[in-house]
């Protein structure tokens, strides 16, 4: 992929897409499935993977997830996804998720969580995906923060598989 073939985060985010909470979104707390809440984030961040790839995407990995506060009943969900930065198969996608009371009410920040996609072919198997061009202050601190969160899981599968060779022998 070339300079050419960069894109803007802009060009693929998922912003401001609702979801109207029902009673068989709730658990025995009359909150929301922490479950539904990802199946859904996972299903827009999808949608950010494809759009920036040109192609499609599979979910590899999940990081991060951190449930901030809890949604209820008759709150409205509102999912915004961007990707964060762009590797030479894979990209992250970072998805924030606010709840608001449907009547009326400010929102509270619920959830955030960045995912870890990789653009396939035809044949199922890894292909190039165009660069990011982040442009914002706040698009350049997220790229930065990715390479550092990719990094880490780097280091961690490096460590856990020293880890099982050593147990091995």
């Amino acid at each position: 992929m070339s300079k050419a073939d960069s894109r803007s985060p802009a060009e693929s985010a998922v912003v401001e897409q609702v979801y109207l909470v029902f009673p068989n979104d709730l658990n025995a707390n009359d909150t929301v499935f922490g479950g539904q809440i990802m199946a859904l984030m996972d299903r827009y961040c999808a949608v950010v993977a494809d759009r920036h790839a040109g192609t499609i995407c599979v979910t590899v990995g999940v990081d991060a997830v951190h449930f901030v506060a809890p949604a209820r009943r008759g709150d409205v969900l509102i999912f915004n996804a961007t990707v964060n930065r762009a590797w030479r198969t894979s990209m992250e996608v970072g998805c924030k998720v606010e709840a608001q009371d449907a009547q009326h009410g400010p929102r509270r920040h619920i959830l955030s969580a960045y995912l870890t996609f990789v653009g396939t072919g035809k044949d199922r198997r890894p292909v190039p995906i165009p660069s990011l061009a982040p442009e914002s202050a706040d698009e350049k601190r997220r790229h930065q923060e990715a390479e550092m969160r990719r990094a880490m899981r780097l280091q961690h599968a490096a460590d856990l598989k020293a880890l099982r060779a050593q147990r091995d022998t």
